[in-house]
């Protein structure tokens, strides 16, 4: 799962939000024979755009011209994580899914303010539009080495959704912002900041994910796992690499258990009824019945003549 804060994907989030706005509005305008896409919020689905900057404009009390008034996240799932919301929904519920997704992640986002009376998404003022394609541009290799041109569809499923989060609470009275990354001289004065742990926030959706999802993720698909890659120390990696053994030796351990009961429940099959040799069976005992009766008969019709000889 990827999760990112930017400032603004398009135009500058220091002023109006409605370029952003429109801008997230492009598959509305170029896939018009699709159902339009409304936003959404923690309490409804079908939010108009004007709306949505309407409020976003209007939720910036006591911010100056160059402070920030707004953040995006995307919530991009992988091509994996797709394919198993479709295996266990479906296409056509596979989106709400997503959604109800989104939902939880920005109560994972006001959570990690860790500042009193923000306790969840429903204390934030944002708005969430899903998307189905991605497009590619000027960072793209493709891009650069002229196979195509900046604006084209990229193939495959890009099912994700964009967040527009205001920086003033949906009280518009406490500033929050993500990209405050500050510990403060010490705990008291951070919580006065607001400090933000991307990388909490992070792990926290990816967490979220998988388990709303019973979705199994190898440690090496991670983002704990890229991220100490990555950024982590030598020491750190050495953990991370003793870890992931440590994983496979538990999953091969449950596979061989899980192997043993089932073959100590196994319950062996019945062997075939031999049908044809009962019958035949049936066949010679009848007539080897048959002709015990026919020798009685002979013996008592000999005896029988016999006494009347011996009376004559």
């Amino acid at each position: 799962m990827y999760l990112n804060i930017t400032d603004s994907e398009k135009g500058n989030n220091k002023g109006s939000s409605g370029q952003l706005v429109h801008y997230l509005d492009k598959e509305n305008r170029l896939y018009k024979s699709e159902e339009s896409s409304f936003w959404f919020n923690g309490s409804t689905s079908s939010i108009q755009s004007y709306d949505v900057k309407a409020k976003l404009d209007n939720n910036i009390a006591k911010l100056c011209r160059d402070d920030a008034k707004f953040f995006l996240l995307n919530i991009s799932p992988s091509q994996k994580e797709i394919n198993h919301l479709k295996e266990l929904y479906g296409e056509d519920v596979e989106k709400q899914k997503l959604k109800e997704y989104a939902i939880k992640v920005m109560d994972e986002y006001a959570k990690n303010f860790k500042k009193e009376n923000i306790n969840s998404g429903n204390d934030l003022l944002w708005f969430g539009k899903l998307e189905n394609h991605r497009f590619y541009s000027h960072k793209d290799k493709e891009v650069k080495s002229g196979q195509v041109k900046r604006g084209t569809v990229k193939p495959g499923d890009h099912m994700h959704i964009q967040v527009i989060v205001s920086r003033k609470d949906i009280n518009n009275k406490i500033r929050l912002s993500p990209m405050n990354k500050s510990r403060g001289k010490n705990q008291e004065h951070s919580k006065k900041l607001g400090q933000f742990d991307r990388v909490a926030f992070k792990n926290s959706g990816e967490r979220l994910f998988d388990e709303q999802f019973n979705f199994q993720r190898p440690i090496s698909e991670t983002f704990k796992y890229a991220n100490t890659q990555a950024k982590g120390s030598l020491k750190e990696k050495l953990a991370m690499h003793s870890e992931i053994n440590q994983n496979k030796i538990i999953q091969q351990e449950k596979y061989v258990e899980a192997k043993r009961e089932v073959s100590h429940n196994y319950l062996k099959l019945p062997e075939p009824t031999d049908y044809l040799g009962l019958l035949l069976e049936k066949q010679d005992f009848d007539y080897l019945g048959a002709g015990l009766k026919k020798r009685k008969k002979r013996r008592k019709s000999r005896s029988q003549e016999n006494e009347q000889g011996l009376s004559m």
